[in-house]
This record gives C-alpha cells, sequence and structure tokens, in this order.
C-alpha cells in the first residue's frame, strides 16, 4: 500500500516561536535542509504534492515538486493552528504579558484557546477534513503533503494512538517526514479526533509550530 507522506517544512526564522498562521519565508539553514529532504524522500514516486498556503510550506513543496517533477497543488486546511495575539511571541515573552492567562492556557488546554486564537477543537476538525481528503487523493497516486508540526502530532495522537511525547519527537525536527500506512491507522479513534491533549509543557519551553 502506497503510504501517504506528511512533511514538516523546513526552518524558518521563526524558531522557537509561536509561529502559527505568520508568513516567514525559510532561512539559509532551511534551504539547506531541503538537500536532505530529498535524499530522505528519494524511495518514493510522488506524483503530487499538497501544500499549506503559508510560505515556508509552500517553498519546501516547491522544491519537493521540482525534484519529482511533480504537480503542487495548494491546501489552506494544511496550515498551522493560528495563535492569535501569540503569533511571533515566545513563551517567555509571553508569561512576561500575562503571567495568569499564560498558566490557565496551560493548565486547561486543549479546553483553552490562546487570546484570539484557533481553538484546539476547531482545529483537529480541520485536520480532520484535510485528512479525509489526502486519503482519498493517496488511494490514487503517491503524493506528499507539506503541513505543519502541530497538523502532524494531531493525526499521531488522535488518528494513530501515538502517545504525545512519541507525537513530539517525531515531529521535533524541521523537514521531518511521516510516512502513514494507511492500513494502521486507528479508525476507532477518528471519531475522536476534536479532543486529546496538546504537548502543553513543550510549547512552554519555546518550542514553534
Amino acid at each position: 500500500m502506497t503510504p501517504l507522506l506528511l512533511v514538516r517544512h523546513a526552518e524558518t526564522d521563526m524558531a522557537g516561536r509561536f509561529c502559527g498562521h505568520s508568513d516567514p519565508e525559510l532561512n539559509e539553514r532551511g534551504r539547506q535542509q531541503l538537500v536532505g529532504l530529498m535524499t530522505m524522500l528519494s524511495e518514493h514516486a510522488i506524483r503530487r504534492v499538497y501544500t499549506s498556503d503559508l510560505r515556508r510550506a509552500q517553498q519546501t513543496a516547491e522544491a519537493i515538486a521540482k525534484h519529482f517533477e511533480a504537480e503542487v497543488h495548494v491546501r489552506p486546511g494544511l496550515r498551522e493552528i493560528h495563535f492569535g495575539l501569540w503569533e511571533g511571541l515566545s513563551w517567555n515573552e509571553i508569561e512576561g504579558r500575562d503571567r495568569a492567562v499564560a498558566a490557565r492556557w496551560a493548565e486547561t488546554y486543549p479546553n483553552s484557546t490562546a487570546p484570539a486564537g484557533e481553538s484546539y477543537q476547531r482545529f483537529a476538525s480541520r485536520v480532520h477534513r484535510e485528512m479525509a481528503f489526502l486519503l482519498a487523493e493517496v488511494a490514487k497516486s503517491p503524493i506528499a503533503a507539506v503541513t505543519h508540526a502541530g497538523f502532524i502530532r494531531v493525526v499521531l495522537t488522535n488518528w494513530c494512538g501515538v502517545s504525545e511525547q512519541e507525537a513530539w519527537d517525531r515531529t521535533e525536527e524541521y523537514g521531518s517526514i511521516l510516512a502513514l500506512d494507511t492500513s494502521h491507522i486507528d479508525r476507532a479513534r477518528i471519531e475522536d479526533s476534536d479532543s486529546g491533549r496538546s504537548g502543553v509543557d513543550r510549547v512552554q519551553q519555546g518550542e514553534s509550530k
């Protein structure tokens, strides 16, 4: 069975911050990471590349498409979660603005939302819709989808029964790849894709999305 390839975009200058819907380009290190990414993908015969509409994802997707002579299709639903007023901030900066709000968000997530941000439940529903589309597409021909760490973590924890720690470990690196064997998807967990808990302790350490 052809795997569904979910690719985290390469690095930007906002590494270590709440990037979310912010739209930085790849930095020099990110552009260098593209070389290794092509090597890791070389065993796959990718025919189409789907991508988040954010520049860091599109630039990564365009490199993949050029390498494989594949088509590129933009899917805004592949975006990271939106962090609202916390976009572009580090966790230390967020705590400095309002420690009580930051603590309450960390303690109650996913039942809390960053100020003016996207709720986890709405984000998980968006991931669910995009995954339904991608699963239908990969049944037709080999594809890759360039997205963001948060998106892939929702897939791992809500669709594949993976622990939060393992999901974090598998997506921590920019340019990381999840080759998802769709036959191993835990269908019983798909109905629960709007629930679950994210790696809040990691976010507090300033890890970016």
